[in-house]
């Protein structure tokens, strides 16, 4: 059993990590510590190295975005639940790719390893949702949408918007 304190230095170095990379992704673990109130010692306990820090972050943001189904879908529209969600994923996904080079090719791929299945999963919901109500066409496939939500998080921010549009109309029943 983890004891309070513990659980309190791992989630003030959590929200501090997320805070410093949001402002500069290269930032230092020492950095993180002093945000987080901490010293280096307990950092390193916690999280023996920079990609195990992210790789936290990341399986945190993941299931809060697949916890979000639930909800989205409780209170919107399928098609809409489905925009709001993607548009969610695509953050996560620019997140995640900003640190390019700081993670190796390792820890990318256990990112995508642990997210893929809760990810496809969500995406499966959303879009069963839409096909019981018959706003969304039969055949849409959850893999196939993923793979076009990859042209998202690579295009210009401002082009999201209007790219996820195309990809919507695309997957309305006729």
């Amino acid at each position: 059993m983890v004891r309070s304190d513990a659980r309190q230095n791992r989630a003030r170095i959590l929200a501090a990590a997320r805070q410093a990379f949001a402002e500069d992704d290269d930032t230092s673990m020492n950095r993180i510590a002093q945000l987080a109130g901490v010293g280096p010692g307990t950092l390193y306990r916690n999280y023996p190295s920079r990609e195990a820090l992210i790789l936290e972050i990341y399986q945190e943001e993941i299931e809060r975005l697949v916890g979000s189904v639930s909800e989205l879908s409780a209170t919107l529209a399928p098609v809409e639940a489905l925009r709001q969600w993607t548009l969610e994923l695509v953050d996560g996904m620019r997140r995640k790719h900003a640190f390019g080079s700081a993670l190796s090719p390792d820890t990318h791929q256990s990112i995508a390893a642990r997210s893929y299945g809760p990810v496809i999963g969500a995406i499966t919901s959303l879009l069963d949702a839409g096909k019981d109500d018959g706003s969304i066409r039969a055949d849409a496939e959850p893999v196939d949408f993923l793979q076009f939500t990859g042209a998202l998080w690579r295009a210009a921010p401002d082009r999201t918007g209007p790219m996820l549009a195309l990809i919507l109309d695309g997957l309305r029943a006729r």
